[in-house]
């Protein structure tokens, strides 16, 4: 039997929770100590609220004045609702809660059926019942009792390093589920944002918001976490950071964001991204290919239909970033435009409009003239030659540079078919440089073309000056 033991000040939200469950009829209130109970397994919050008040005390230095334990035998056992009550206060009185007002509610929401019970822990006096060694001494206790009753040694799940994050399963314990995926997250993954944070958990169907307000004068900041289908609609309750341990508050997430920010490598996954980008002819391309590379990128959508967010996660080096970090290559707006415009590679030089058939047999040679006149005028001759039109070229019998005309460069048939069968196109990118480049057998046009792109981002970063 597993034993799950919070403190806390929110005895009436407790109340709330258990509630829901019985008025979903996933649950129903087995018994009471010092709290009315009519018998017939509803509860009137108001009531039970009221009820626990006349125990209160008028003033007590205890900051958490409630308990909330969860009492979860293996899924092996079955108990009938006499023994969980026998249970439930034995466990009470042995914690030292024999004289305490307390509820006790089974949940019947999932195949393992368990309880939960809500139990004040400060006496009239404004004394509060021990804490420490809370967790040795209902494992003692637990365990006694399992020997008692015949039952199963249930040991709470342990979270280890190699374990599979899985989606939400609604059929299953899903506050469970939620807390092993948020804790092997935060484990195992580097991210600075709450996106960024949100991205990676949306990969298993659970959603983060923040939560800010004021209770009883007293200003909070916390986090809330939803259950979701694949349509990111909300399946059940949602579950306070505090109800689910303290790996998923606020304070714990946001030191996460610290930590990240030393041991993020922004630079490697630029170029995986941007080679994969570089090859990939649109949208399910790109993604099918960040995929092959154990990379998910994560797209959120207005509704109208527009990309407004996109989060790259590589699940190689755990690393989760929103496109804007990596560049305004890989942005939402850079991707909302390419995904509309498949020929708008931000990276990929635009391959020329060159209309060959394989299954054709093949075209012989076309010889052309390369001399050059004395006045500095290039002269081209080419069967396959279209006046304005541009195409690719080989290596030339003079030397092997490439001759260049005003508006024409010389073809081959043969250089063309080789041209494309490597998938690129070097003449487009060579025109405005004047030869500065050789194509040669250690010529990559895409890494020429990327590397270009990057040194006018920085020049065109030093031109604006420093940001005001």
């Amino acid at each position: 039997m597993v034993a799950k033991i919070s403190l806390g000040n929110s005895l009436y939200g407790s109340l709330v929770y258990n509630g829901e469950k019985i008025n979903k009829e996933h649950g129903r209130v087995l018994d009471t100590n010092k709290i009315y109970n009519d018998g017939t397994g509803k509860i009137n919050i108001q009531r039970v609220f009221e009820d626990f008040k006349r125990w209160m005390p008028q003033a007590t230095k205890a900051e958490k004045t409630m308990m909330h334990i969860s009492l979860n035998p293996h899924p092996d056992d079955r108990l009938s609702e006499a023994q969980y009550i026998q249970i439930a206060h034995e466990y009470m009185e042995k914690m030292g809660f024999a004289d305490m007002p307390y509820v006790v509610v089974k949940h019947e929401d999932i195949d393992r059926h368990h309880i939960h019970i809500v139990a004040l822990r400060v006496r009239p006096d404004g004394s509060a019942i021990d804490s420490r060694n809370n967790y040795y001494r209902s494992k003692e206790i637990t365990r006694e009792i399992e020997r008692k009753y015949g039952l199963h040694t249930a040991e709470r799940q342990k979270i280890t390093p190699d374990m599979p994050i899985r989606k939400i399963d609604p059929n299953g314990d899903i506050k469970r589920q939620v807390a092993n995926t948020v804790k092997m997250v935060g484990m195992r993954y580097k991210f600075q944002t709450l996106g960024e944070y949100n991205a990676i958990l949306s990969l298993y169907n659970i959603r983060c918001e923040e939560a800010d307000g004021r209770v009883n004068g007293r200003e909070y900041h916390g986090l809330v976490y939803f259950a979701t289908d694949d349509n990111g609609k909300t399946i059940a309750s949602p579950f306070k950071a505090s109800r689910l341990g303290k790996f998923a508050g606020r304070e714990a997430i946001e030191q996460r964001y610290e930590r990240s920010r030393e041991r993020i490598e922004i630079k490697q996954m630029k170029k995986e991204v941007s080679g994969i980008m570089s090859q990939s002819t649109g949208k399910e391309d790109f993604i099918a290919r960040l995929k092959a590379e154990n990379i998910d990128l994560v797209l959120r959508y207005t509704d109208e239909g527009r990309i407004y967010g996109a989060t790259y996660i590589d699940h190689d080096s755990r690393t989760v970033l929103n496109g804007s970090r990596l560049g305004r290559t890989f942005s939402a707006n850079a991707l909302e435009n390419w995904f509309n415009n498949p020929a708008d590679n931000p990276i990929a030089t635009p391959q020329p409009d060159v209309q060959t058939d394989t299954q054709q047999e093949p075209q012989p040679d076309i010889q052309s003239d390369n001399s050059t006149p004395d006045n500095g005028q290039q002269q081209s001759q080419s069967d396959n030659s279209q006046s304005g039109n541009s195409q690719s070229t080989g290596p030339q019998s003079n030397g092997g540079s490439s001759s260049r005309s005003t508006g024409q460069t010389q073809s081959t048939g043969t250089n063309i078919n080789q041209k494309q069968s490597q998938g690129y196109d070097d003449t487009s990118m060579l025109d405005g440089l004047g030869g500065l480049f050789s194509v040669g057998p250690g010529f990559d046009a895409q890494e020429e073309a990327f590397y270009r792109e990057m040194q006018r981002r920085k020049k065109k970063k030093k031109r604006r000056g420093p940001k005001l």
